[in-house]
């Protein structure tokens, strides 16, 4: 099982880490606001996330954190 997390108080929503996922489960989220008036990212499937960790990899705010469980 793998575990994504974003620290969304600090990500300014560019989008990055959407176009880099190979599996399309990132989006911007469309019905929440982060702290400095961004909608942050979020997985939209936890289940399907191979821990490639292209999102993380593309963060230019470090925000994203990729854990894969044994």
């Amino acid at each position: 099982m793998t575990k994504v997390t974003f620290n969304e108080d600090l990500c300014k929503g560019c989008g990055l880490c959407v176009d880099a996922c190979p599996k399309g489960i990132l989006t911007l989220s469309a019905g929440r606001i982060n702290s400095k008036g961004h909608h942050p990212a979020e997985i939209t499937d936890q289940a399907a996330c191979v821990a490639c960790a292209f999102c993380a990899t593309m963060c230019p705010d470090c925000v994203i954190t990729v854990e894969k469980e044994a």
